[in-house]
């Protein structure tokens, strides 16, 4: 059930669609004498006002609008035009309808105006061929857009917060966070909650392409984890003075506050690089402490606890570079790593570039809802067409209000939106009975009834919105020409073709959604970032002023944008299914291993002298078996056979010297495998071992 909030929002829509569709198709019909102009004057709120998911605080909506009102004058011309044959109209359904439902790669703002813009080209592409009309269509199509927006602006919703302000206030938790005395743990880890994109409105995520958006992106991910890690450091109390770390927690502090000031008034930003000066003091303290006399060095738990927070310190640079690039659209200091950072240096036409080339494969869930989308409408358009059936419009509207992304979840809408249609038909049915010919009496309606339907209808669900909106036809037709009890009868019909074709086309077309597509992205995304952990470990094991190789992590970066995609549409069409598996957890553990791969190599700890030879085979052992943990997880994941687990059982710490951090980033990751192990098997006995790493493997059986 909607929340008091969304009802209050879903009938403050409602009303200004009424009033916008009023308000330009009463004085043209009536005041004018052009039903064509009415037509469209009153189509065009619905379309985009009602059909058109358009995110946002009233002020955005209207210009989202206004924005695309010339695509949309575009369209409707388009459609006119291409009505003199039903092939060519299939053609240009074909390509409009892919084009627009593939600019969702651009937001959430172009992926709820696409369909109102579908929709203007759907209703000009129909009989008859009129290009005589034109004028009285695209005159009819700017006065509604431009009613509705008017609307938008004396009708707004409240206004939500911003990215920016959310993650300026997540920083100013981070900040009590590092300072002494700090905040509880659970309650850093709500902060960082609150800036997961699923919590978001739409209309406020930063899903764009763009520089400003991507730096927003990447900043809320690496604050969440600034705040996890914070989280985590709180659980560990100190066991020994550490004045070292606890002046670097101070630095982070003093960032997290400027960043935040930053974020919000545009002025004043942090002293650029003053953080890594003292991420880099603070390491060659620790070099010195770990290579002094063996009575001298501290424990390895102080160890281990200054791997934490020089990680956490990490995070909040790479915040800081993400909050000037946000509020600047460029980095206001050298944006090191710039694997990480590789867009920071790009032009807008580029990145959008970028975005949409990395999407025009089958493995991406927007290619794939693009093309059944296109496919489903262009099929709707040529068998309408074919049957030369009235009013076929409402094919094609059924096929794009009515398709899923899975063939389960559009078998259900077909039915309510069925069931619906046929009680809405026999009531319309019985009003153009009864009130025959009085044009007045359809008029004195409309208002009314339009208000009931677009109130009620998102309230009570599918078939409620079907049922009343077909009143709402059968009440503004009877005004524009004469018309009997079968025009309900025609729009039952054309409903059911669509709603046929939708679920064949779902049936056909990637029935599951994206269940299968979320197996494979995790997988592919698990296995190239894996590979990055035996690169990570031999920068590690080589001796300061050596050659190392550089870690290749943009693939890893471009795969975890397509899972993440893929997981983000499977959430939405399975949210009470497969509860089970942490499909979080990969997210997490492959981001793990993206800034593991660029932090350590930079700042790790390294053995004065190099590892050991025995410290030095446990880590390559160790790496090569959370490889082979990792591909035996995506194995799983996509239903491949699984290689046999070859673990052994821990046998005590790592040998030294070895590097501390590497040892703190591959058991934090053996723990997380563990984790995501856990979520994929069902208990069905003993537990098994847990993947820690080891200095061995047991022999394989036999």
């Amino acid at each position: 059930m909607p929340t008091g909030q969304e009802r209050a929002t879903i009938v403050r829509r409602a009303v200004r669609v009424a009033v916008a569709a009023s308000a330009g198709f009463y004085p043209l019909l009536y005041g004018a004498g052009l039903p064509v102009m009415a037509l469209y004057a009153l189509f065009a709120p619905i379309a985009v006002g009602l059909l058109s998911p358009v995110p946002g605080s009233g002020r955005q909506r209207a210009s989202v609008m206004l924005r695309a009102l010339p695509p949309a004058l575009v369209l409707a011309t388009l459609g006119t035009l291409l009505a003199v044959e039903t092939w060519t109209a299939v053609g240009g359904m074909l390509a409009v309808g892919f084009v627009l439902a593939f600019a969702a790669v651009g937001g959430p703002r172009p992926a709820g105006v696409a369909p109102g813009l579908q929709l203007f080209y759907i209703l000009a592409c129909f009989p008859p061929y009129a290009p005589g009309t034109l004028g009285q269509r695209l005159a009819g199509l700017t006065i509604g857009v431009l009613a509705l927006a008017a609307c938008e602006l004396l009708l707004p919703d409240p206004p939500a917060a911003t990215y920016r302000e959310r993650l300026a206030r997540a920083l100013g938790e981070a900040a009590r966070g590092a300072a002494p005395g700090g905040v509880p743990p659970e309650k850093l880890r709500e902060a960082g909650a609150r800036l997961r994109l699923a919590s978001v409105p739409p209309a406020e995520r930063p899903a764009g392409a763009g520089r400003t958006d991507r730096a927003l992106e990447q900043g809320g991910r690496a604050v969440r984890r600034l705040l996890d890690q914070l989280a985590t450091l709180a659980e560990t109390p100190p066991t020994a003075p550490d004045p070292a770390s606890a002046a670097l927690l101070d630095r982070v502090s003093e960032l997290c506050t400027a960043c935040a000031r930053y974020l919000r008034t545009g002025t004043g930003p942090p002293v650029a690089g003053a953080l890594e000066e003292a991420m880099r003091g603070y390491q060659r303290e620790r070099v010195r402490l770990a290579s002094g006399p063996p009575g001298e060095r501290p424990p390895v738990a102080v160890l281990r606890r200054q791997s934490q927070v020089l990680a956490l310190a990490e995070s909040a640079r790479m915040a800081e570079i993400t909050a000037g690039i946000a509020v600047h659209g460029r980095p206001t200091e050298p944006a090191v790593p710039r694997r990480l950072f590789w867009y920071a240096e790009l032009s807008t036409p580029r990145l959008w570039a970028r975005r949409v080339a990395g999407n025009v494969t089958f493995r991406s869930v927007l290619f794939q809802n693009a093309l059944r989308t296109a496919l489903g409408l262009a099929a709707a358009r040529a068998v309408a067409g074919s049957l030369d059936l009235s009013h076929g419009f409402w094919v094609l509207l059924a096929v794009l209000t009515l398709g899923r992304t899975t063939a389960g979840a559009t078998w259900q809408a077909v039915r309510q939106a069925v069931a619906g249609n046929a009680a809405g038909a026999l009531v319309a049915g019985a009003l153009l009975i009864g009130l025959g010919p009085h044009t007045d009496a359809y008029a004195a309606l409309l208002a009314p009834v339009m208000l009931v339907a677009f109130a009620l209808g998102p309230l009570l669900g599918i078939a409620y919105a079907q049922g009343l909106f077909t009143l709402v036809v059968a009440t503004a037709f009877a005004q524009i020409e004469p018309v009997t009890w079968r025009l309900s009868e025609a729009r039952m019909i054309d409903v059911v073709t669509g709603s046929v074709i939708g679920l064949l086309c779902g049936l056909l077309a990637w029935p599951a959604g994206a269940r299968r597509e979320v197996h494979r992205a995790m997988a592919d995304l698990l296995r190239v970032c894996a590979e990055l952990v035996p690169v990570t470990a031999q920068a590690l094991l080589t001796p300061a002023g050596g050659s190392r190789a550089a870690p290749q992590t943009l693939p890893g970066v471009h795969r975890l944008r397509l899972a993440e995609a893929a997981y983000a549409q499977y959430r939405t069409e399975a949210p009470g299914e497969d509860t089970r598996t942490d499909w979080h957890a990969m997210l997490i553990a492959a981001n793990h291993m993206l800034l593991g791969a660029h932090w350590l190599p930079r700042f790790g700890l390294r053995p004065e002298s190099g590892a050991s030879a025995p410290a030095a085979a446990w880590a390559r052992t160790t790496a090569q078996q959370l490889v082979a943990e990792t591909d035996r997880i995506a194995s799983e994941l996509t239903g491949a056979p699984a290689p046999v687990r070859r673990w052994a059982a821990p046998d005590g710490p790592p040998p030294t010297p070895l590097s501390v951090d590497l040892e703190v980033w591959m058991t934090s990751l053996a723990h997380q495998l563990t984790r995501i192990e856990s979520s994929l098997t069902p208990p069905t006995g003993p537990d098994a071992p847990p993947i820690t790493p080891s200095r061995r493997r047991t022999a394989p059986p036999g």
